[in-house]
């Protein structure tokens, strides 16, 4: 049997070592949006304190990446999405203004008040809650096992010492709004996987990313918000943000559809790591080398540990 071109996609995406290289590739992608969202800021003069502002940035480089996920479709399916009718088309909606909206209203109000370096501790939470979510929602298909267990703990272990000594300052809100950021987007996970299964994975991502972003700007336009000086430069990094947002969520959905979901969190890891290092290049965060090099080898050793092949006895 012959089979679609979406159904060769989704065989790729399944594949083990792919399927790691991709979840590398997205948390690599996502570790530079902490520090390039600060950079667009100074770029863009938008004043950390001021919310509205920081809601009309975040909304107009959503809907630049959903506008991305319409040229990935056309390149890799060699066609437009074909968008979900009635109850599926209307949970990709809510699902944009839950895993889009709330989570990044939350997550650029943190990124205004945080270090990136603090920050990418905070954030890192999300790998190892994927995994423990994964064992509750799913219980057989995705259970908690020793070697997950304790690859969450090393990994954990590697991102505070890569951030040792830097971790620098944030509010007690900035705090919150990253913590309650990265569990939303723990609890999305299940979610697009589950949509993605009901609808084109293109579409869901489309409507994810530019519903979720045309309320962000609605509501910071509403509330008194604009974008302040626009240069070049500024404009060419608010491509880029537009550029991570829409290859890493199109390929993370892509990802959590066809792989356990505790495989493909755990590469969260990797993302406060190139967070660390790219604070330190493009916003002059101090950074102390050996701590880095450190973390590189908890974060691989933890990597190893969630994925390894269970024993015999775990498969039984």
């Amino acid at each position: 049997m012959t089979l679609s071109r979406a159904e060769k996609l989704d065989k790729i995406f399944g594949t083990p070592l792919f399927a790691v290289l991709l979840a590398i590739f997205c948390n690599v992608l996502w570790g530079c949006a902490f520090p390039f969202i600060k950079m667009g800021y100074r770029l863009f003069e938008i004043d950390p304190s001021n919310t509205a502002s920081i809601f009309c940035f975040a909304g107009v480089r959503f809907m630049l990446g959903s506008l991305l996920v319409l040229l990935g479709s056309t390149l890799l399916q060699s066609r437009m999405p074909t968008f979900p009718k009635g109850k599926v088309f209307a949970e990709c909606c809510v699902l944009g203004l839950w895993q889009t909206t709330t989570q990044y209203a939350f997550y650029y109000i943190a990124v205004a008040m945080l270090t990136g370096a603090f920050g990418g501790i905070l954030n890192s939470t999300q790998s190892f809650l994927g995994v423990i979510f994964a064992h509750f929602i799913y219980g057989n298909a995705d259970r908690m096992t020793p070697a997950k267990t304790l690859g969450c703990a090393v990994g954990f272990a590697g991102v505070l010492i890569g951030t040792l000594g830097n971790h620098g300052g944030g509010s007690g809100w900035g705090v919150f709004c990253m913590l309650f950021a990265t569990v939303i987007f723990t609890l999305s996970g299940p979610w697009n996987k589950s949509v993605t299964k009901k609808a084109d994975s293109f579409a869901v991502c489309f409507l994810n990313l530019f519903v979720g972003g045309a309320a962000l700007f609605v509501l910071g336009t509403a509330l008194g918000g604009r974008l302040g000086s626009v240069t070049p430069l500024g404009i060419l990094v608010l491509l880029y943000l537009a550029f991570i947002c829409g290859a890493g969520y199109l390929l993370w959905a892509l990802l959590m559809k066809n792989n356990p979901v505790s495989r493909i969190a755990i590469f969260g890891f990797v993302n406060p790591v190139v967070n660390v290092l790219l604070s330190a290049v493009l916003n002059g965060e101090p950074l102390f080398r050996w701590q880095y090099l450190a973390a590189l080898v908890f974060v691989c050793v933890g990597i190893w540990l969630v994925n390894k092949a269970p024993a015999k006895k775990e498969e039984q």
